[in-house]
């Protein structure tokens, strides 16, 4: 059947293969006839392997399980390799009468007695002596188990042995007596037609079955009738029949009948195996679980937990020891246990014996959960780990699932799990234990200097056990620095030797082995005492092998010895090549590989090909595939080394012992050979070969190359359009990496947007970066490094919207715009690639058009949210590199500054943090709250060591100041509130001394100056009081000239200059010395805080949400950075970097779950950037010439307007106003801008010119203008103060427009203030008030029309281009879209989220069908003027301050400086219905609809009486009347 095997592979299998991938599923081929000469195929061994992987296939597939080709021959029967004790018996009496049979018979086997019973062995020498011999040999045994057989002497299914062929072994069990009965099963049978008359003719056709002198085998015949017969008669609908006309030719390629029949069956096998993998697969999502994923990873580690302990011996002094420490913990707080020993000293099977007696030890209702890290995909990294761990957890105390946010960032992860521990504790029911096993196998730990997640101090009734190695330096040393507690390790010490030898008896009773006394003397005497279970497993290893008639050499005298003699024994019976190429593939691998990949990745490796066909050519001339027979051998000799991982959707092997992976690198992964694995891996799962790419090979008998297929599985990105190939994307970037294909490397994954986009979709960004992490420093590529930066950026809206790809897209495009053109190779491509999925995106999309969010190489480098609520305090230690951070939520955090993970989450504060510094190198460190406790910290343990308190009322709800001083030389610390300084003695949590101020003029800051020993305390009203810091005695007192009406909020000390910094509410900061005070710098808000650098060469500044960083010089300091540092909330601290290169501030801003710091590069300024955004602080920005130029009163003078060139990123010009600015206008077409100012004035700047100013003057004096607004044609302009509005016309003139009037001018006669206003072309003049009135005037008329009310202030008014339509939107987050013409609401759209605080801002679409809208949650949404539909929900990480209308979408001004231009697409054919919200948990976007309303009204009304309808139309009105005075 060699053409049929080779039709499917051509053309069933890869249409299959693509069929299950989209399924998510893997197909994979076990045909061990594949590759391989008949004479192996025959062998002894091949009936049995054959049927293990039957089993095998049995077990693990999803629907097809085997599938039989059958045609007119029933093949050979082999000789069965090995007979039992009493079957020998029943054949050799029957033999006794025939000699020469029987000396035949004994000649060939031979007895071993190491077996349990003893069993007799077919000698090597016959199993390769195919020929008359061997055909003898059958037929007298064949003969024996005849006779046997009808005495009774030997089982129906002993007596087959002798004559089944192979082929009817494998139907019997995987078709007639399998209890899945003709699930799964196959069966195609071929009969040609009048073969019977033309096989006696000719000896010389094969494809019948032949006695060794050419003549028909009809026994064979007759049982292949039979085996054909018995399946139509047990399972006819498997039977799939092709009747073939005879011709000489039958198999010959050009013989048409055939082809026609070769199609046929691959028609059929395609069909009818995609049935039988949809049939499964709803069987399955009908009986799925929503976690299968979790159950199959507690199966799967349960499972090898009991395969653990089969054979486990001694430490029983250990185990009791441990369960009784168990028991003393279950009542108080503990540290976790640690147990430790090096590699192969038997912790994994002393895990699993521990957790198999938690019910005995500490209640049968405990709950244990046992991790053997490693074992599993899931279990390999940290992530995953504590995620599903968590979920176990969860289900287990009927406790709710950690939601997707919380998994979509780890260290939420990490604060979940401590917090779940702390919950389950708090119950006081069932105990917890948690046992993980050889935790030095998690990725980050194996990199990482600490553990982060680790719990250092373990509730009541919550255990934790934790193995690890000993020996090289590693994870262990990092817990005995954090673990203090010598309680805590447990080491676990090799057996006794007659614990040893007890192992090995127990090893060989369980796998029915016993050794010969010569042969046990060697092994005890190779071993000599020995107690390292890994050693005595090897070595059982080896002497399992052992006949009873084998003369063994001398066993390895140490465990490294002992791996590589097993090596030698594989390469021995396997061939070194393919020894060598399997080992070094498995242990190159990333994750492990499948069976199927193994084998695919074989077959595209030339020298192992070369190896196998080196005596004989394969059988086909069209394709070449690695002989799997080859691989289940070879797979059965490894056994117990071999670990079986499932993940991602299929089960990987890896190397089972660390020792052994060790020696594979060694023997097989030596110098240029690793890199040759790695770039084949990179090969297969790139994909290269795959997918009819032929691939060329010579072989030692051809002599010439060959170009063959080699029939790999292919490898997209995308097996659908949900389901990712997730092998691929985790594997590819590593071989392309360590074979060092970087140029590759960068083209196929770094730098590309597929890629990028499928592997942050399916994996989060979390993963997403480590694959940059993992490559970029080997890169060695500033574009590589920008596509990076890039993406730590895209944090905050990832983990804000969710990994979709739209966003993902839009973010990368939005920031990397800036440098497409100065980086085309990589950064230019990636653009291109982002816009060309946009221009094929089936749902409605913003497309930037220009770059638009903050660039890489800016000086944000990240923004990090974890388990903050409002960061309040920060310090920085660069000894060990940590940052602890303080928390509105009394919450202390300790952050590992290299990983950026939390290393520590320190409890104990009930009130705000307010101060927190790190000393002693980084060990320790202190906090201070509102709850006016002192708390000091062990920062290696995690654990508190004193809390004390100031014995301050924590109810008093006057302005506090907090600071905190350390002094490490003398011991003490200084903590300062309000009016009262405490010291401590740092060692005893002694009081030293206490402070009183005057409570008339609390303290607002203090400074520690050790050089003088001095206190440094600045009072309210600016009085500086110098203390003694060993005594607490005043020693100085004056007061601050500069202060008259300002108040100090904050100061730092220059230690080195003996001067000081002051702030002030009023923004000022002044340089105070004994020589007098003098004004470094005015800032436009109160400062907050002042930080020095520790060489004072740089000065931060903290006022409102801005960081302001100053330089030192002769003079003091002045400005550094062109910009400020922004934060979307006030910015409460901030923590210098080493080296003075970064900077770390901290804000309230709690936007995305919890509170965000942000990391700043300072030397950016020496890095090539994008042009530098404009600062506008006011949200008063214009802009004009299409986006060209920008306009917004000037920071730190709001007098002045400041011109920004876009293009060039620089100021232009600056335009002086003499009044501070409210609003600005432009009109585009009449090139004017409009400044309406605070005293009521407007001027009017031409855009081309800036000689003719006008001046448009107030109804009153000194009335404010609070906001203005142009027609759409530009010929009205409405000017509005707190109740009055005038409207004035502009009409074309030379060489300026003319501007006329006031034409109209009306008060409202309202106590509240305009807070918008937009005007019609026919004088209709539409406003919104600060209480959420809104009106529609008709100047013309002098009539007002009040339309109903928003709940808030309203924030915005704008008609459309067609003026039919009005959209308003107010602080309350509702959106009105008002008919014009009825003076009626048309719909309401209301948007709440956790995080949406109202509308900012909105437009028309130009055509007039869709709205434009800035929310101050910092995104923009679209939504249809037709039926109020949201379209489209963009985070843009920043407030929109006015949205302007484009051709074909808007242009926009951010609060960040930059100006975001984006097209909105929407598809004429929508393929879906995508859900801008759908990754929004908590946001919900409600529509009401006039007609709705009003029919749902007349429903009601025709019910009600005439007086109920009076009743209800009276009470539904909610406005009040309004007369306007029209002047």
């Amino acid at each position: 059947m060699d053409a049929e095997r080779e039709a499917l592979q051509v053309m069933a299998y890869p249409e299959v293969q693509s069929f299950c991938q989209k399924h998510g599923l893997m197909f994979e081929v076990v045909d061990l006839r594949l590759g391989i000469r008949d004479t192996e195929a025959t062998e002894h061994m091949t009936t049995e392997l054959c049927l293990e992987e039957l089993d095998r296939c049995q077990k693990t597939s999803i629907g097809p399980a085997f599938i039989a080709l059958l045609g007119d021959q029933y093949g050979p029967c082999p000789v069965p390799p090995l007979i039992e004790e009493k079957e020998w018996e029943a054949l050799r009496a029957q033999l006794t009468t025939r000699p020469r049979d029987l000396e035949l018979v004994v000649r060939c086997f031979r007895r071993d007695e190491n077996s349990i019973p003893p069993t007799y062995i077919l000698q090597s020498g016959t199993s390769e002596a195919h020929g008359p011999e061997e055909a003898t040999l059958t037929s007298v045994l064949r003969c024996g188990a005849e006779e046997a057989w009808s005495q009774g002497l030997l089982s129906q299914r002993q007596w087959l042995r002798y004559h089944w062929s192979v082929t009817e072994w494998e139907i019997e069990q995987g078709l007639l007596s399998s209890a899945h009965g003709d699930q799964g099963a196959t069966v195609f049978l071929r009969e040609i037609q009048d073969l019977n008359k033309h096989i006696l003719d000719d000896c010389a056709l094969k494809m019948v079955d032949r006695l060794a002198d050419g003549c028909l085998d009809t026994d064979a015949q007759n049982l292949l009738s039979s085996l054909k017969g018995r399946i139509a008669d047990a399972q006819p609908g498997v039977l799939k029949v092709y009747h073939l006309p005879w011709s000489r030719d039958l198999v010959n390629p050009k013989n048409k009948a055939h082809a026609r029949y070769l199609k046929e069956l691959t028609e059929q096998f395609v069909a009818r195996t995609n049935h039988q993998v949809l049939e499964h697969l709803r069987e399955l999502d009908s009986a799925r679980q929503e976690l299968g994923w979790l159950y199959q990873e507690i199966h799967h580690h349960l499972w090898q937990g009991t395969e653990a302990t089969r054979t486990f011996c001694g430490r029983q002094e250990l185990l009791a020891q441990l369960g009784q420490q168990l028991r003393q913990n279950d009542s108080c707080s503990h540290s976790p246990l640690v147990l430790f020993g090096p590699p192969g000293i038997g912790k994994t099977a002393l895990m699993c014996k521990l957790a198999a007696q938690m019910p005995g030890l500490l209640g049968h209702k405990t709950v244990t959960v046992l991790r053997l890290l490693g074992m599993s995909q899931m279990s390999l990294e940290a992530r995953s780990l504590l995620k599903d761990i968590c979920f176990q957890l969860c289900l287990a105390y009927g406790l709710p699932l950690p939601p997707a946010q919380v998994l979509e960032v780890h260290t939420r992860v990490v604060h979940f799990f401590h917090v779940l521990l702390h919950t389950i504790s708090c119950r006081n029911f069932e105990s917890l234990v948690l046992l993980l096993d050889s935790v030095d196998d998690l990725d980050c730990v194996r990199h990482s200097q600490r553990v982060p997640w680790l719990p250092l101090k373990c509730p009541p009734r919550v255990h934790l056990v934790i193995s690890v190695c000993s020996g090289q330096r590693g994870i262990l040393d990092t817990l005995q620095q954090t673990l203090r507690d010598p309680n805590t390790y447990w080491e676990v010490k090799p057996l006794s030797g007659d614990q040893g030898k007890e192992m090995i008896q127990l090893l060989l009773a369980v796998g029915r082995r016993t050794l010969s006394p010569h042969q046990r003397d060697i092994l005890w005497a190779s071993l000599s005492g020995c107690g390292h279970p890994g050693r005595l497993r090897l070595a059982f290893e080896e002497a399992r092998n052992w006949a009873s008639f084998t003369m063994p050499a001398p066993l390895a005298t140490t465990a490294e010895e002992a791996t590589h003699q097993f090596c030698i024994r594989l390469e021995q019976a396997h061939g070194q090549v393919l020894v060598a190429h399997v080992l070094g593939y498995i242990v190159s691998s990333r994750y492990g590989l499948s069976e199927a990949e193994l084998k695919d990745v074989l077959s595209l490796d030339d020298e192992v090909l070369q190896a196998v066909y080196q005596d004989w050519t394969p059988p086909s001339k069209e394709l070449l595939r690695f002989p799997p027979l080859r691989w289940v051998r070879l797979r059965r000799d490894l056994g117990s080394c071999l670990v079986r991982r499932p993940g991602d959707g299929c089960t990987l092997l890896a190397i089972a012992h660390r020792q052994l992976a060790e020696v594979i690198c060694v023997r097989y992964l030596a110098g240029s050979e690793r890199a040759k694995r790695h770039g084949v891996l990179a090969d297969f799962f790139s994909g290269a070969w795959s997918q009819g790419t032929k691939k060329l090979i010579t072989l030692p008998l051809v002599g010439k190359p060959l170009n063959l297929d080699r029939k790999v599985a292919p490898q997209p990105l995308w097996f659908s359009d949900t389901i990712a190939n997730l092998r691929k994307l985790k594997e590819l970037p590593f071989h392309l990496l360590h074979a060092g294909r970087l140029e590759e490397l960068k083209q196929e994954v770094l730098g590309n947007m597929s890629w990028i986009s499928c592997r942050g979709v399916s994996g989060g960004i979390e993963d997403l970066l480590d694959d940059f992490d993992m490559c970029a420093p080997h890169v060695n590529s500033p574009e590589v490094g920008l596509v990076q930066e890039a993406l730590q950026l895209c944090r905050p809206a990832v983990e804000l919207r969710g990994m979709e790809r739209s966003v993902l897209y839009t973010e990368l495009l939005a920031r990397l715009h800036f440098f497409a053109t100065s980086h085309p190779a990589l950064v230019g491509q990636l653009c291109q690639q982002a816009q060309s999925w946009f221009r094929a995106c089936t749902h409605p999309v913003l497309v930037p058009l220009a770059g638009f969010l903050q660039p890489p190489g800016g000086p944000l480098l990240v923004t990090l949210t974890g388990c903050h609520k409002g960061i309040t305090a920060m310090a920085w230690n660069l000894e060990e590199k940590l940052l602890i951070v303080g928390t509105q939520d009394g919450i202390v955090t300790v952050w590992d500054t290299q990983e950026w993970q939390v290393v520590h989450i320190l409890t104990g504060h009930t009130a705000e943090v307010r101060c927190v510094k790190i000393f002693a190198n980084g060990t320790r460190a202190l906090s201070t709250s509102k709850d006016h406790t002192l708390r000091l910290w062990n920062l290696l343990s995690g654990q508190e060591e004193f809390a004390t308190s100031d014995g301050g009322s924590t109810s008093s709800t006057n302005p506090h100041t907090w600071g905190l001083h350390v002094d490490e030389v003398n011991t003490v610390v200084y903590s300062t509130s309000s009016s009262k300084v405490t010291a401590w003695n740092l060692e005893t949590a002694q009081l030293v001394f206490c402070i009183l101020g005057d409570a008339s003029d609390p303290w607002v800051c203090t400074a520690m100056l050790p050089s003088q020993a001095q206190l440094l305390t600045v009072s309210e009203h600016g009085m500086v009081s110098l203390w003694s810091l060993d005594t607490g005695k005043l020693q100085d007192k004056h007061p601050l000239s500069s202060v008259k009406e300002e108040t100090p909020t904050c100061v730092a000390s220059l230690q080195r200059q003996g001067r000081m910094l002051a702030g002030f509410s009023s923004g000022s900061i002044s340089l105070v010395s004994s020589e007098g005070e003098r004004l470094l710098e005015k800032l436009p808000e109160a400062v907050r805080f002042l930080m020095v650098s520790e060489d004072e060469s740089l000065l931060a500044a903290g006022f409102g949400r801005s960081v302001r960083i100053f330089l030192a010089d002769s003079q003091g300091f002045h400005k550094f950075m062109a910009t400020d540092l922004q934060h979307e909330d006030v910015v409460e601290s901030a923590v210098w970097g080493p080296e003075n290169n970064v900077i770390i501030t901290g804000s309230r801003d709690a936007l995305i779950q919890s509170s965000s710091f942000k990391v700043w590069d300072l030397s950016y300024i020496q890095k090539p950037r994008p042009s530098t955004p404009f600062l506008d602080r006011t949200g008063l920005t214009a802009v004009s010439h299409n986006g060209s130029y920008v306009y917004f009163p000037k920071s730190g003078d709001k007098t002045k307007v400041t011109i920004w060139n876009v293009v060039e990123g620089e100021e232009q010009e600056t335009l002086d106003t003499s009044s501070e600015v409210r609003c600005l206008e432009i009109a585009e077409q009449a090139k004017l801008l409009f400044t309406g100012l605070v005293s009521g004035i407007v001027l009017v700047f031409p855009l081309d010119s800036r000689q003719d100013v006008l001046c448009i003057p107030p109804p009153e004096v000194w009335k404010a203008i609070n906001c203005m607004s142009l027609s759409k044609s530009e010929d009205h302009l409405a000017i509005a103060y707190d109740n009055i509005v005038l409207v004035l016309d502009i009409s074309p003139g030379d060489p300026c427009p003319v501007i006329e009037g006031p034409t109209y001018t009306f008060y409202t006669q309202l106590p509240e203030t305009i807070a918008s206003v937009a005007i019609l072309a026919d004088y209709r003049v539409v406003y919104g008030m600060t209480n959420g009135d809104l009106f529609l005037y008709e100047c013309v008329n002098s009539k007002v029309f009040p339309l109903e009310a928003h709940r808030g202030r309203v924030t915005c008014v704008e008609v459309s281009h067609k003026e039919e339509l009005a959209v308003s939107g107010s602080e309350d987050t509702l959106l009105c879209l008002w008919d014009l013409q009825a003076c009626k609401w048309k719909l309401e759209m209301s948007y709440t989220s956790s995080y949406c605080t109202g509308v900012q801002c909105a437009c028309f679409s130009k055509d007039d069908k869709y709205v434009f809208a800035g929310l101050k949650d910092r995104s923009v949404i679209v939504w249809s003027t037709l039926d109020g539909t949201l379209l489209a929900v963009q985070f843009v990480h920043a407030m929109v301050n006015r949205i302007i209308a484009t051709s074909n979408g808007f242009m926009a001004p951010t609060s960040h400086g930059y100006l975001i231009r984006e097209r909105f697409q929407y598809p004429s054919a929508r393929t879906s219905q995508q859900d801008p919200l759908k990754n929004f948990k908590k946001a919900v976007w409600l529509i009401k609809t006039r007609q709705k309303e009003e029919l749902a009204a007349a429903a009601e009304a025709s019910q009600d009486s005439g007086s109920g309808t009076m009743q209800g139309s009276e009470s539904k009105s909610n406005k009040r009347s309004q007369v306007c005075l029209l002047v």
